[in-house]
């Protein structure tokens, strides 16, 4: 049976790569992306490959926005899966926490935290009809190794750690199961602004010593969203090519 999953995000960078893996599979997916051109142009990719796929504008951190596209996939048949891709990202380090703005700390911690929790509690009664369905949240190898001047960034991941836990224990009731991966530093365009210095601590400290791209992290997700993953749920599965172990 053909699936239908909702990636946030996906307009470009890992969430475009994980959507195209996924489709590439024979799954339908959503691209449940904020930026209309991003959008357009990942389906017309998507589609020109044969693929089925379907963009629905959506601001992640916007309850109307949020609801408008649960209403839209629900007219679609409803979510099998559902990737919180989306996230603040883009440009965000550099300040140490006693420097960081007050109105950015809380952008970023709306986006990634609160965004991450609405799209899923709109999402779930669809999956949980179904009995089988499967979050995966994104997080970050950052919330585990505590990265400097990223507070804001570090707390958002963080928390979306400590809630998938939570979210397995509660969703566990209706079959859905709910994992979280957390990618180390992967080039993307998302990560354009990071200081090379950033990548020079990950590139001398990796166990596998080489660039983390997309492919690394979207068969994981891949993974969790399948029944090859089907008695696995509240998990966080670390994608940074072995940098953590040592901090």
């Amino acid at each position: 049976m053909t699936r239908l999953i909702v990636v946030t995000g996906s307009g470009r960078g890992l969430g475009f790569n994980i959507a195209e893996r996924l489709a590439a599979a024979g799954d339908r997916v959503v691209i449940a992306e904020k930026d209309a051109e991003l959008a357009e142009k990942a389906v017309t990719t998507l589609q020109g490959r044969g693929f089925d796929a379907t963009a629905i504008i959506t601001d992640i951190a916007d309850r109307e926005s949020v609801t408008n596209l649960a209403t839209a996939v629900g007219e679609m048949g409803g979510a099998d899966g559902l990737v919180n891709n989306a996230a603040l990202a883009d440009g965000v380090g550099g300040d140490t926490f006693w420097d960081l703005d007050e109105d950015f700390f809380r952008r970023v911690m709306t986006v990634n935290a609160f965004g991450t929790w609405l799209v899923s509690k709109y999402l779930y009664p669809q999956l949980a009809q179904k009995g089988s369905g499967a979050i995966v949240n994104v997080a970050s190898d950052a919330a585990l190794y505590g990265s400097p001047r990223l507070v804001h960034y570090v707390g958002s991941k963080g928390a979306v750690l400590a809630m998938t836990r939570t979210m397995a224990r509660d969703a566990g009731v209706a079959g859905v199961r709910v994992n979280a991966v957390s990618p180390g530093l992967t080039r993307v365009e998302a990560t354009e602004s990071v200081p090379s210095s950033r990548y020079q601590l990950y590139e001398q400290n990796r166990v596998l010593e080489r660039d983390q791209v997309p492919e690394d992290v979207s068969g994981v997700v891949q993974f969790l969203l399948s029944d090859a993953s089907a008695f696995i749920t509240g998990q966080n599965i670390v994608v940074d090519g072995g940098f953590v172990m040592g901090h």
